[in-house]
C-alpha cells in the first residue's frame, strides 16, 4: 500500500507533509507527470493508500492532456472513497474535478496572509487544534471561486473565499501551501510566479522575508498541526498495523 504523490515542479514538493508522512511509516510513491505525461499517472488504484496533488506553475484549464488525465484520477479517487489531499493547483484540480468553478483569482495572494475558519472548519478532525484565524504561506493567483456541490467550505481569507474545503469524509483540498518549509518559501521567492506577483503587489523580496520572521512560529504551528492530523485521521493506517 503506497500514498500515491503527483507533483508538478520541482520546487513545489511534500516539504513538511512527506516529513510527517514518511515519521508515520507511510509509503509515498512520487509521480511526476508534467514531466513524464500521463503515463506517470496511476491507471487504477490497486493498492492505493491515498492520493495527493500537489502545486505547480500550471492552471486549470490548461490545454495539457496530463492535466485532465490527473482530474479524472482525482475524482476517481474521491468517487471509491480513497482519500484524497490538494494543495494549492492540487485544490483547485480537486474542485474543478467535483464540478465546482476555478479561475483568476481577483487578487492573487503571496506570502503570509490570515484564513479564518468556518463553522465547519472549527469543528473539523483535519482542522483540530489549528486557531479559529491561522498565519498560513500564500502563492496562487488563481483560486477556486466555488465549492463543489455539497462541499464544506472550511476556511477563507479576505483575498479568497475557498481557502480549504473538503468533499464528502475523505477528500480535502488547502488554496494556502500547508506544506510548506524556510527552504520551500525560499523557492517560491526565486521562482518566476513570486517575483511577478511581487512585482503587481508591490513588495519585495525582503517584504515577505520579513513577514515569515515575524510569524514564523505561528507557521510552523499550523502547518505542523495540519499534517499531523491529515497524517493521523485521514488515511487509514494499513500499514502500521502490520506486524
Amino acid at each position: 500500500m503506497a500514498i500515491i504523490v503527483l507533483r508538478h515542479s520541482d520546487v513545489d514538493g511534500l516539504g513538511r507533509l512527506g516529513e510527517v508522512l514518511r515519521s508515520y511509516a507511510f509509503v509515498l510513491d512520487e509521480r511526476r507527470p508534467d514531466r513524464d505525461g500521463a503515463g506517470a499517472i496511476p491507471r487504477d488504484y490497486d493498492g492505493v493508500q491515498g492520493v495527493i496533488s500537489l502545486g505547480g506553475p500550471q492552471n486549470v484549464g490548461d490545454q495539457t492532456e496530463w492535466l485532465a488525465v490527473e482530474q479524472a484520477y482525482l475524482r476517481g479517487a474521491h468517487e471509491r472513497r480513497v482519500p484524497v489531499v490538494g494543495v494549492c493547483l492540487g485544490h483547485q484540480l480537486i474542485a474543478a474535478a467535483l464540478g465546482g468553478e476555478v479561475g483568476p483569482a481577483e487578487a492573487p495572494e503571496f506570502g503570509v496572509s490570515t484564513v479564518e475558519l468556518s463553522a465547519a472548519g472549527q469543528t473539523d478532525t483535519v482542522w483540530a487544534g489549528v486557531p479559529w484565524e491561522a498565519a498560513v504561506f500564500q502563492s496562487h493567483g488563481h483560486e477556486v471561486r466555488r465549492a463543489p456541490a455539497g462541499a464544506a467550505v472550511l476556511a477563507s481569507s479576505k483575498a479568497c473565499k475557498v481557502q480549504a474545503f473538503r468533499a464528502g469524509q475523505r477528500t480535502y483540498g488547502f488554496q494556502a501551501h500547508i506544506e510548506v518549509t524556510p527552504a520551500g518559501i525560499e523557492g517560491y521567492l526565486a521562482g518566476e510566479f513570486g517575483r511577478g506577483v511581487c512585482a503587481r503587489l508591490s513588495l519585495t523580496e525582503g517584504d515577505v522575508r520579513r513577514a515569515v520572521a515575524e510569524r514564523a512560529d505561528a507557521l510552523a504551528r499550523v502547518s505542523t498541526r495540519l499534517c499531523e492530523n491529515i497524517a493521523s485521521f485521514l488515511f487509514p493506517p494499513i500499514k502500521k498495523l502490520r506486524p
